[in-house]
């Protein structure tokens, strides 16, 4: 099974912050729901990683593409298939 990931740079810190809790709760939606595998800042405070685990690609990136961090312009994405190798 493919997931997808969302590599998010933070563009401006300021404006990510403003909206951070509002991302948090975005994020966990889609937890709750089992269409988030994993997720998490970079310790340098950089950005973060998004792991989706959805029916389809278009699904996941119809999510990465409404959270508010995209929404607002603070992060800018790249988003890619990806293939796990770890056993499930």
């Amino acid at each position: 099974m493919p997931y997808y990931i969302a590599y998010l740079e933070t563009l401006d810190k300021t404006k990510d912050a403003a909206i951070l809790d509002e991302h948090k709760a975005y994020l966990k939606k889609y937890l709750d729901e089992g269409k988030i595998y994993a997720k998490g800042p970079f310790l340098d405070h950089s950005g973060g990683i998004i792991i989706y685990k959805t029916k389809n690609k278009e699904e996941a990136y119809e999510i990465a593409t409404k959270d508010p961090v995209i929404r607002d312009g603070t992060r800018k994405m790249i988003f890619k298939a990806w293939k796990s190798t770890l056993p499930e």
